[in-house]
C-alpha cells in the first residue's frame, strides 16, 4: 500500500476499499446469474429486470466483463455468456474425478437402506457399472463395478435410455422395476446430472424382491431421491427443475 493510500474501517470490520470490491464481485455475478439455458441474447432492459441494476451500472460492469471475455456483446447491442466461461467450464468439468464423490454416496445409500448401491452409465448398447458399494448382506444382488449389463432391462438400463439424447424433463424422477433383469432382484434408480443439463448417469439400490416390500420402496425412494439431488448438486448440475 502507497502512503497515499487511506483505509477506512466500516462497520462490517473491513476497509472501505475491501468492501467496494466485494460489491463489485456480487453485481458481476448477478449480473452472470442473469442467464439461463435456452435464453436467446438479453438486451439491457432483459438484465436490467432480471438484476434490478441501474442501466448506468450494469454498463460499467457489462463493460468490465466484456474486456475479460465473460460476456459478449452483439452488433445489435444483445448480450450473451463469452467464451472464458465455457473455458472455465470445461477446467472444472475436466476436474472432476466422480470417484471422490460418488462412492461416499454409494457407502451412505448402504448404511442407510441395508441394499446394494451402484453408479452406471451407458456403454454402447450396454450399461456399465462404474462404482458399486455391496450391503453386510450374504443374500444380495451379486453385480460388481465393470460388469455390462442389458440396457433395455431394469431400472438402471431403462434410466439410462430415458435420458439417452439429453436430459428428457418428462421423464420419471425415479424407476423401479421387480424381476425384470433377474427374477429374484428389485431395482429403484434415479438420475444424476452435471453442468448444462448434462446426464451423467444412474444411481442405483438393488437387492432381492422379497425385500423390496411396498414400505421398503417408499422409504429407499425417499432416500435415492434425496441422494440424487445432492449428488446433482455438488456435480454442478441443476436441482431446481423437475426431472
Amino acid at each position: 500500500m502507497s502512503r497515499n493510500t487511506r483505509r477506512i474501517a466500516t462497520h462490517s470490520g473491513q476497509p472501505a476499499e475491501a468492501s467496494r470490491n466485494i460489491e463489485a464481485v456480487e453485481k458481476a455475478l448477478k449480473v452472470l446469474a442473469a442467464f439461463h439455458a435456452n435464453d436467446p441474447p438479453l438486451t439491457l432492459v432483459d438484465l436490467a429486470h432480471r438484476t434490478g441494476l441501474h442501466k448506468s451500472t450494469l454498463l460499467r460492469v457489462l463493460g468490465t466483463l466484456h474486456s475479460h471475455d465473460c460476456i459478449q456483446r452483439f452488433a445489435d447491442g444483445r448480450y450473451h455468456l463469452g467464451a472464458t466461461l465455457f473455458h472455465w467450464g470445461s477446467i472444472y468439468q475436466s476436474s472432476l474425478q466422480l470417484d471422490r464423490y460418488i462412492m461416499p454416496v454409494l457407502q451412505q445409500l448402504v448404511e442407510k437402506t441395508g441394499e446394494g448401491a451402484s453408479f452406471s452409465r451407458r456403454q454402447g448398447n450396454r450399461r456399465l457399472c462404474l462404482f458399486r458399494v455391496d450391503p453386510p448382506r450374504g443374500v444380495r444382488d451379486h453385480i460388481r463395478a465393470g460388469d455390462l449389463l442389458p440396457l433395455n432391462v431394469g431400472a438402471t438400463g431403462l434410466m439410462l435410455l430415458a435420458h439417452s439424447k439429453g436430459r428428457d424433463f418428462s421423464a420419471p424422477r425415479y424407476m423401479a422395476t421387480f424381476g425384470e433383469r433377474e427374477p429374484d432382484i428389485a431395482a429403484i434408480a434415479a438420475p444424476i446430472f452435471g453442468p448444462s443439463n448434462k446426464f451423467l448417469g444412474a444411481l442405483t439400490l438393488s437387492g432381492p424382491v422379497s425385500r423390496f416390500t411396498k414400505h421398503a420402496v417408499a422409504k429407499m425412494v425417499e432416500i435415492i431421491l434425496e441422494a440424487s439431488s445432492d449428488l446433482t448438486s455438488k456435480l454442478g448440475g441443476d436441482t431446481n427443475v423437475s426431472s
